[in-house]
């Protein structure tokens, strides 16, 4: 198994932080434009990248106010079905730590590659919106390869 890895320190307060992850105006802002579902503990999520139906949907497997978000992918890409995304939040020298991890991956191949690079911009794209330089959701975000 392999997992994808980020560390990013965001200068803005946690409540503003955490309802980046936690909400789904908040995940509009910095991921897609296009989220539906319930983004609380328990509920499911469906993200859309351009197609009539969701590229992934997921569970909300843990939450914990200010702290915690983890979601399990029960549908979409076959590397990412069954894997965790996790959000850790914690306050560190005036600024908010978010540790990301996308882990349960089959195998590092190109596609985790890509996926990886492509969190990375996701996350920075949170970052800048919440320091006040603008968010890049999918489809504004900076394209990073020919997968788009």
């Amino acid at each position: 198994m392999a997992d994808i890895r980020h560390r990013v320190g965001i200068k803005a307060p946690l409540d503003e932080v955490f309802g980046q992850i936690a909400t789904l105006e908040g995940l509009r802002r910095w991921w897609t434009t296009t989220v539906e579902g319930e983004a609380g503990a328990g509920g499911e999520l469906r993200f859309f990248f351009g197609g009539e139906e969701p590229a992934a949907s997921m569970e909300v497997s843990a939450f914990e106010e200010g702290a915690l978000v983890e979601w399990r992918c029960v549908q979409g890409p076959d590397d990412w079905v069954g894997s965790t995304q996790r959000f850790e939040l914690s306050e560190q020298d005036g600024q908010i730590v978010v540790l990301f991890s996308h882990a349960g991956w089959p195998e590092a191949n190109e596609f985790f590659a890509h996926c990886s690079m492509r969190w990375a911009s996701f996350l920075l794209s949170m970052k800048s919106g919440c320091e006040g330089w603008g968010f890049k959701p999918w489809p504004y975000d900076l394209k990073t390869d020919n997968w788009g």
